[in-house]
């Protein structure tokens, strides 16, 4: 019986086999990698990553589906909604306690940076990430500063992942087709990130931005002088122009109580 794809979950099946097989050959699976799937829908990169890992561990979200997947005797399909999976939990249960698990996915577009914060808070315990998202989201994911792009989504993810656009996938390449462009997405985690209170930057990066149109004295200015915080840092700049590695700095700064330590040289992306 033909799956009839359902919009409240936001799905649309990706159904080209040539844009299939480059996805495959960008994750590059390796028998016997623990490798966690969000979103297999109907298995159209469930089935090829099976084959090349032995055995494979998805998240599905739609009871008919996740039953339909059931039948494949190399997946272990945890039907559930993927904000309350517990990343850590799965590591620890297919990769072992020193072991790190992979995790691929077509995401939902409707909630995919829900998803991406989510996985944040697991980042420990995974080797990489490779996503199918918005076309948009990727392009804001990895913007450089000064850019339109460039904003709160850019500073949190570059500040703890490596990132890169590997593939654009057109509409036409889905059933049915999204109104959006989409691509695929690497994340890989820096090895040596810098260490600080991810809720405070998270705090500093909302407010840097709640007027991105105007300068940083209008807001983070204010709200540096309620935290009392009176040491050094340029405020005659919009949020748009100012470096992860600033955000990072000032972050540390207020958790030390000290003026930000110069930015460090940006990080390179682990091979």
């Amino acid at each position: 019986m033909k799956h009839i794809p359902r919009k409240r979950f936001g799905q649309h099946f990706l159904t080209d086999r040539s844009i299939i097989d480059a996805i495959v050959d960008a994750i590059a699976p390796v028998a016997g990698q623990a490798m966690v799937e969000i979103g297999p829908g109907l298995a159209a990169l469930t089935q090829p990553l099976a084959e090349r890992l032995g055995r494979l561990t998805v998240i599905e979200l739609d009871r008919d589906l996740a039953q339909q997947l059931r039948s494949y005797p190399q997946l272990q399909v945890i039907q559930a909604d993927v904000l309350k999976v517990d990343f850590v939990q799965l590591a620890s249960e297919h990769a072992g306690l020193a072991g790190k698990i992979r995790v691929v996915g077509n995401l939902p577009y409707n909630i995919s940076t829900p998803i991406l914060f989510h996985l944040l808070d697991a980042v420990n315990v995974i080797e990489d990430q490779h996503f199918m998202l918005q076309k948009e989201v990727i392009d804001r994911m990895v913007a450089l500063p000064a850019t339109s792009d460039y904003g709160r989504l850019s500073v949190m993810l570059q500040w703890r992942y490596a990132m890169e656009n590997v593939l654009f996938v057109p509409p036409q390449s889905f059933d049915p087709p999204p109104r959006v462009d989409s691509a695929i997405v690497r994340m890989v985690p820096r090895v040596s990130p810098a260490q600080l209170d991810v809720a405070l930057l998270s705090e500093v990066v909302r407010v840097a931005f709640s007027q991105r149109r105007k300068l940083l004295r209008h807001s983070l200015g204010k709200w540096l002088e309620q935290k009392q915080y009176v040491q050094p840092f340029d405020l005659q700049r919009r949020a748009e122009e100012v470096p992860v590695a600033e955000y990072v700095a000032l972050t540390q700064a207020l958790e030390a109580g000290d003026a930000p330590c110069p930015a460090p040289e940006k990080q390179k992306a682990r091979q």
